[in-house]
């Protein structure tokens, strides 16, 4: 009789009656197991992460139609949308004050999701304590940036975020800025920048930097600190705070007759579309909305694979008198 399966029997005590390691034979067969049947699609169990995709390409583009103001919003090719935006209205309940943000984050959202909710209050928080004099309102601007960078730097966070401001009071215009999100008016057709990039292009931010031991590199014809960011001003960075500050840079202008409109963009605008021309296109439409939408896929039909995010402000409703 052939034998079909012999192994090795484990030790056997003495009351057994047999010797230790002994070989037995068996006329048992093993039984082989059924064929595994792989289909060629499985099933994906969804934990939430197929809905959060669901939500993110549907925010992939969106758009605003606010109170004198409009707003459109387009996620470039990074995983996660890294611009956002603030906007408070009716301030200590005078319908001539408002606020405005653009925000451009980068290493994440935690930094852009912060200051969109805490710049705005803590600048109006400072404001409660100055009066109507320059001065104090600008220590009030700028207190506003140091205590939010402060705030989020105390998070425990590593990411960061550029941001350009606007406060309407009193008839004036103030704008502030870190980082490279840009603020134009518009003065009867004519493009005024009001605000500054904060990039290594700029010779006194690169003197800055390197007199606070820090390094600057071009690589591919753009500026970086120590080989990293290629904004030298932002809220947030605590692994570059000792180059990478928050000050802002603040300016104040009266609104007058020959102010129109403003519009405040990220980055994912201005490396694309020079500052005339956004002018111009807002000009040629009369729906301000559509206008925003349209300098958005301007930018991207010439390039741009980075988030947009356009306001465009109808400054007259903010100015002392009716123009």
């Amino acid at each position: 009789m052939a034998i079909s399966l012999t192994y090795t029997s484990p030790p056997l005590e003495k009351n057994c009656g047999e010797a230790k390691g002994i070989v037995v034979a068996s006329k048992m067969v093993r039984k082989r197991p059924a064929r595994l049947i792989v289909p060629d699609c499985l099933p994906v169990l969804d934990f939430g992460e197929q809905r959060e995709k669901k939500r993110m390409e549907e925010e992939k583009e969106f758009e605003v139609e606010g109170r004198d103001y409009y707003l459109a919003s387009k996620k470039g090719r990074r995983e996660v949308m890294e611009d956002g935006y603030g906007v408070m209205l009716d301030i200590l309940g005078d319908p001539k004050q408002a606020f405005f943000s653009v925000i451009d984050g980068h290493g994440g959202r935690a930094a852009v999701d912060f200051v969109a909710e805490h710049l705005g209050k803590n600048i109006v928080k400072a404001l409660e304590f100055v009066g109507g004099e320059e001065d104090k309102l600008k220590a009030a601007i700028h207190e506003g940036y140091l205590s939010t960078d402060k705030d989020f730097l105390s998070q425990g966070q590593i990411s960061g975020a550029c941001a350009a401001s606007v406060l309407f009071r009193d008839g004036h215009l103030h704008v502030a800025n870190v980082g490279d999100c840009r603020v134009v008016l518009s003065r009867k057709g004519v493009a005024d920048v009001l605000t500054s990039d904060h990039r290594l292009s700029r010779e006194d931010e690169r003197f800055r930097i390197e007199n606070s031991g820090g390094y600057v590199h071009c690589r591919n014809g753009v500026w970086r600190v120590n080989g990293s960011l290629a904004i030298s001003r932002a809220i947030g960075d605590p692994h570059m705070k000792e180059w990478i500050i928050c000050e802002p840079e603040i300016r104040k202008l009266p609104l007058t007759s020959d102010c129109e409109f403003l519009i405040m963009a990220s980055d994912g605008l201005w490396d694309k579309v020079n500052d005339q021309e956004a002018v111009d296109l807002v000009l040629s439409e009369k729906n301000s909305l559509v206008s925003c939408k349209k300098l958005v896929d301007m930018s991207c039909k010439r390039g741009n694979i980075d988030d947009i995010t356009v306001i465009v402000i109808n400054v007259q409703r903010f100015a002392a008198t009716s123009i």
